[in-house]
């Protein structure tokens, strides 16, 4: 019999919804996260409060660079499948932060991997990695794809997130359990990362203050809603390669939307316009993002389904409520 999920990062953007959809399947769920203060924890505290009184749902407060404790939450629960989400997240932070990603991100994920090669009839580690991996250079006409003969990490976030990559291919290999990494393309949604460009705009939009666009706003991204974020986890976790099998997969909606036309947007569903200031590229971004899926489409047959103006709507309409603001 399948054991129950381990969702690392659960109270988290993408953990949070991964971890419920996974309870409506009718999965065990065990939630792991540290519960730091990247961003408002209470926010974070708030999207925990949302499975009180799920049986089905545990949660454990630990660092997953605890090699031992992750060790013993696998082996002691019969964890067989793991969906690593946990990391510390930030383009930009990583560039004033640097040892911040060294525990998290690079000994996070190789303690995550030592628990799951000791675990008995371990199935299958989902695990998150990001577009920023491909860096920042011409994309063809369908999008950035995972058979790219070299990638350009430009920020330590996206080195350590490739280096992921590299230590779950040299783990499967040597072994012999399958793992899935995915890349995300720029996630939003309700109960969503504050430290996101969608949301910091929203703060200040609703505050009455002026927002900086970076790149004097000829970025583009390929926004992707959560919901079909979530779609796409799930269909990969229940298609696992064969035993010793590794594979990187894009995840994103694959339909870049121009930094502009996201603003707008987003004005459209606050219905407030945005004073806007325009400031140059940051260092670590890059100019757009753009996924190819069709390897993950072939797989699971996902199919992103929650255009921008409607996901940004949703995002809205959570925010007022949320925040209770008008």
């Amino acid at each position: 019999m399948t054991g129950p999920v381990l969702v690392t990062g659960a109270a988290g953007f993408i953990g949070h919804a991964t971890a419920h959809r996974l309870l409506e399947r009718g999965e065990t769920v065990i939630g792991v996260d540290i519960v730091n203060d990247y961003y408002d924890p209470s926010l974070k505290e708030a999207r925990l409060s949302t499975f009180n009184g799920r049986r089905e749902f545990s949660f454990h407060r630990a660092d997953i660079a605890d090699t031992e404790a992750m060790a013993r939450l696998v082996r002691d629960n019969g964890v067989t499948r793991v969906i690593h989400l946990a990391a510390q997240a930030g383009v930009r932070y990583s560039i004033d932060n640097p040892m911040a990603y060294e525990r998290s991100n690079l000994a996070g994920h190789l303690s995550i991997m030592e628990a799951c090669r000791h675990a008995p009839g371990f199935e299958h580690l989902v695990y998150a990695s990001s577009s920023s991996v491909y860096g920042d250079k011409p994309m063809g006409g369908q999008g950035f794809s995972e058979d790219e003969p070299s990638v350009d990490p430009v920020s330590l976030y996206a080195a350590t997130k490739r280096a992921c990559e590299l230590m779950s291919q040299s783990y499967a290999k040597l072994y012999g359990f399958p793992q899935t990494g995915l890349r995300f393309f720029t996630v939003y949604g309700p109960w969503g990362r504050p430290d996101m460009a969608y949301f910091s705009f929203t703060d200040r939009i609703m505050a009455g203050q002026s927002i900086e666009v970076y790149g004097e706003g000829r970025m583009a991204r390929d926004f992707t809603y959560i919901d079909d974020i979530v779609t796409g986890i799930l269909g990969a976790l229940d298609h696992p390669p064969e035993q010793g099998g590794h594979r990187v997969l894009n995840i994103g909606d694959s339909h870049p939307v121009g930094l502009m036309e996201m603003i707008s947007t987003l004005e459209r569903a606050i219905g407030r316009e945005a004073v806007k200031i325009m400031k140059p590229m940051q260092p670590g971004d890059v100019t757009a993002t753009y996924a190819d899926v069709s390897k993950l489409r072939e797989l699971t047959g996902y199919q992103p389904r929650v255009m921008l103006a409607e996901g940004l709507q949703r995002f809205a309409d959570w925010y007022r409520d949320y925040y209770r603001v008008g």
